[in-house]
This record gives structure tokens, sequence and C-alpha cells, in this order.
């Protein structure tokens, strides 16, 4: 319940600044039925303000993969760069975490803090804007983890901004070992990437659909094998 109370309080801070409201139907269970017991609605929030002297980016994102389509995970990620000097060279600062929400008679997880420090460069490109980034990244684990975190973002306008074309993907290392018992008898490091390209088409103002894809290597499964799942989306701008 406290979880439930957790979520709901940070939905009623984003919604009061968002600046777009994304609905997705992730088909995964119908490409990988092995790996994954269903397909599932996934609701994700974001805000975002850029500036000159840098940029704030707060996404909350809750999956519905639990029983009856209740609430099964929740993921959320602040992303704050900033400068005081003339170069257009960032200090970039970010935090990501979250939990699993247990079935009955199962048990919950989490997805262990992160934070992460380091260098961001933004700039455009033929009409795209693009940023880059790359971090020392500290993950709590029970042994806890140092690493290095890469970052790339864009957007590009079509068609007088009728179609868009957005995404990111991020490239890091953790240790395998973590500390538990799962994973004790493990050494070195294991490399992971994780990437959201996204397509949308405008309908009418601030309403447009399209699709994300989720891109997986090591995240999901430790089984050295690329998962891509494509997503039927809706987004509202506030």
């Amino acid at each position: 319940m406290k979880y439930l109370l957790l979520f709901f309080s940070c939905l009623a801070f984003i919604a009061s600044n968002a600046q777009s409201l994304q609905l997705y139907y992730d088909f995964r269970h119908s490409l990988d039925p092995k790996r994954n017991a269903k397909n599932h609605p996934t609701l994700s929030f974001e805000y975002f303000k850029g500036g000159d002297s840098g940029s704030f980016l707060f996404k909350a994102e809750a999956d519905f993969v639990g029983e009856k389509n209740n609430i099964g995970k929740f993921y959320t990620k602040v992303s704050h760069s900033f400068r005081f000097w003339k170069p257009k060279i960032f200090l970039q600062l970010e935090y990501s975490g979250g939990l699993g929400i247990a079935e009955p008679g199962s048990y919950g997880f989490y997805l262990t803090n992160a934070f992460s420090l380091g260098v961001g460069h933004p700039f455009q490109w033929k009409g795209a804007w693009l940023n880059a980034y790359t971090c020392y990244t500290f993950s709590n684990f029970k042994k806890p983890s140092h690493d290095a975190l890469f970052s790339f973002y864009w957007w590009k306008g079509f068609f007088n901004y009728k179609l868009e074309f957005s995404g990111d993907f991020s490239i890091w290392t953790r240790n395998k070992n973590r500390g538990d018992s799962f994973t004790m008898n493990e050494q070195g490091k294991r490399f992971s990437f994780f990437g959201e390209p996204q397509l949308w088409y405008n309908v009418r103002r601030n309403l447009s659909v399209g699709s994300k894809i989720n891109l997986y290597y090591h995240v999901l499964i430790t089984e050295n094998t690329f998962q891509l799942y494509p997503t039927a989306a809706i987004k509202y701008k506030l």
C-alpha cells in the first residue's frame, strides 16, 4: 500500500507540471511468449525543461504487468544538467531507481538506485536536437558497483512537425557479482544496452499516435540475447 501511495503522489506532482502523458501497449508476449507472461499497457509521465544554462528531466513509468493488470513495476528517473561558464559543456547529474510490486504469495524486488555524475554536450545537426553525455555511475547493490554510462538523446520534426522522430539509448556496465546469493560466484563486468526510438504522428493539436520500440541487451535477462519489443502508443502534450 505504501508503494501505491508513493506512486500516486508522484503522479500528482507530475500531472501539475508534465510536458506529456504517454500510454503504450506492449506486444512482448506475442513476440516472445517464453520470456514474457503477457502483453501489457505502460503509463509514462514526462516533464522536461531546457535552456541555455541547463535542462531538467523527470520521468515516471508504470508497467501494468500484475494480476488483473495491476501495477507490477514502477520506474523513475531524474536528470539535471547545468553550466555557469561559457563553453557548451554541461555538468550532468542523474538518478534512477524503482521497484517491482509482488504478486500474492510471491515477492517484490528493487530496481536498484543508481547515481550518476558526468559531463554532457547538447547540439544541433541538420535540424535535429541532440544531446550526448558520459558519466561515472554508482549502483547501490549489496556489493556496490562503480561504472561508466554513456547516453544519447535525439529529436527531429518533419513535415512542419506533423511527424516526430525521437528517442534515446544508453550503454553502461555493472558488476556481475552484486553481493547476493544468486550472483556471489560471478566475476567481472556485464555490458548492457537500452534504447527506445519513438515515432509520433500528430493527429490534432496536443494529441499524437505512434510507436515506441523497447530495445534490451543484458537488461531484463543475463543471456547474450538482444530483445526488441514494439508498442502501439498515444501521447498527449500538456
